[in-house]
């Protein structure tokens, strides 16, 4: 293992050779992704959407993508490529994939990497040209670390992966922004990997390797012209990456509640945009042990009244599991009834604001059972269904939300944010 630092030059690397990888069910050439990274998407339209025609979305309630990087691997790491299969395991065990659910729920097959330019919309194009530059020094020895950066690792998929994933992404803004003919438009969830919210304009971080959701944000501004974007981050640690890349644009509002105190130690009260976009970000610090009760008072009282003072056109979700009381990585005590009453609220104020346009994006979770099964239960919301969190909860583990400090915290953004 190698730590590797970006050059300033990345020509100083010579290109990376031709490979194959795994993605899904199909055998991908790399050469196929590099082609397609010149593919600038601007000429998409809804006349024409790339992943299935309109008529066939417009009978979805969800549509969902998979993209788990396989190839993205560190042995022991808990960002594992075990993550997205556990989920689609369970969505499978649960009956809750298009091979039960029939038109109403949808995965997407087919679908682009991101290009360089979607990438660079957000990330500075050296550091996206020197990741992919220095994957052949990944083939060479097989797992590298990028300096400074949290370490995040990178193997000789790494690049390729990612590209991927923001593009799985990016397919599902298309399929919601394109599928409203009639009612409201159905809801996106993106199972991938590596995490993005962490990942800063200038390279990668904690896990991350490009902001999935930022990426995402500027598509639905560039492509499709929903200008307004709304940003709901519940991932027990801040998104960083997120709040940086928007910190000075009043059109993209970044809202998140994380625990206090966790990596990777931003997200203050007082970290509140600047310039023009002065208000529009709002961080939420949370003190440990919060659970269910904070939340559900976050929602009504801080989460509701931001977006419908923001009215936003589209709903982007950094959906992080990783609050949850059996995740090892913090002190939250989130429960799997958590998650289903936040994709219910949230799936309910996109429906109220939106048109429905709304899309999740997976970022952190690192117990594979509390991780899966929230998210199925997560997929439940989204659909209408009943959630089944009893069965899989245990009261017994849970302890007494400190509630004194919840109620300071969510007065104190109330008065910096006059909500």
């Amino acid at each position: 293992m190698h730590l590797l630092k970006f050059p300033r030059s990345p020509s100083s690397f010579a290109s990376s050779g031709n490979a194959f990888f795994l993605v899904g069910h199909h055998v991908l050439d790399i050469r196929v992704f590099r082609k397609n990274q010149r593919c600038f998407r601007a000429s998409i339209s809804c006349s024409a959407v790339r992943n299935g025609s309109i008529e066939q979305l417009s009978d979805a309630r969800l549509i969902y993508s998979v993209a788990p990087s396989m190839g993205h691997n560190q042995e022991s790491h808990p960002e594992s490529h075990f993550r997205v299969p556990a989920i689609v395991n369970a969505l499978e065990e649960m009956q809750l994939t298009s091979k039960f659910r029939g038109p109403e729920v949808i995965e997407l097959q087919h679908f682009e990497p991101a290009s360089v330019d979607d990438i660079a919309s957000v990330h500075a194009r050296a550091y996206v040209s020197g990741l992919e530059k220095v994957m052949d020094q990944a083939v060479e020895k097989g797992l590298i670390f990028l300096d400074g950066s949290g370490p995040t690792y990178a193997t000789a998929t790494t690049f390729q992966e990612s590209i991927v994933a923001a593009g799985a992404g990016l397919a599902l803004v298309d399929s919601v922004a394109c599928s409203k003919i009639k009612g409201d438009a159905p809801t996106g969830f993106a199972l991938i990997r590596p995490p993005g919210h962490h990942a800063v304009p200038q390279g990668p971080m904690g896990f991350c390797i490009f902001g999935n959701v930022a990426i995402a944000a500027r598509y639905s501004q560039r492509v499709h012209g929903l200008k307004r974007v709304f940003i709901i981050d519940f991932d027990v640690h801040h998104g960083n990456g997120t709040n940086d890349a928007f910190y000075d644009d009043p059109d993209v509002f970044f809202l998140s509640f994380h625990q206090d105190g966790s990596y990777p130690g931003t997200g203050k009260f007082d970290e509140v945009g600047s310039g023009d976009g002065e208000g529009t970000t709002l961080n939420l610090p949370l003190p440990g042990g919060s659970g269910d009760t904070a939340i559900r008072t976050v929602f009504d009282e801080v989460i509701v009244p931001c977006a419908q003072r923001f009215k936003p056109d589209i709903i982007l979700v950094s959906a992080g599991y990783d609050g949850h009381v059996l995740d090892p990585l913090a002190n939250l005590q989130y429960t799997t009834g958590t998650y289903y009453m936040l994709a219910s609220s949230i799936k309910q104020l996109a429906k109220d604001l939106c048109g429905g346009r709304c899309v999740f994006f997976l970022e952190g979770g690192y117990n594979l059972k509390s991780l899966s099964y929230s998210v199925a239960d997560t997929f439940r919301a989204l659909l209408g269904d009943r959630s089944l969190a009893s069965e899989f909860d245990n009261p017994n583990i849970l302890y007494e939300e400190p509630s004194t400090k919840v109620k300071q915290a969510i007065q104190k953004i109330k008065h910096i944010h006059s909500l």
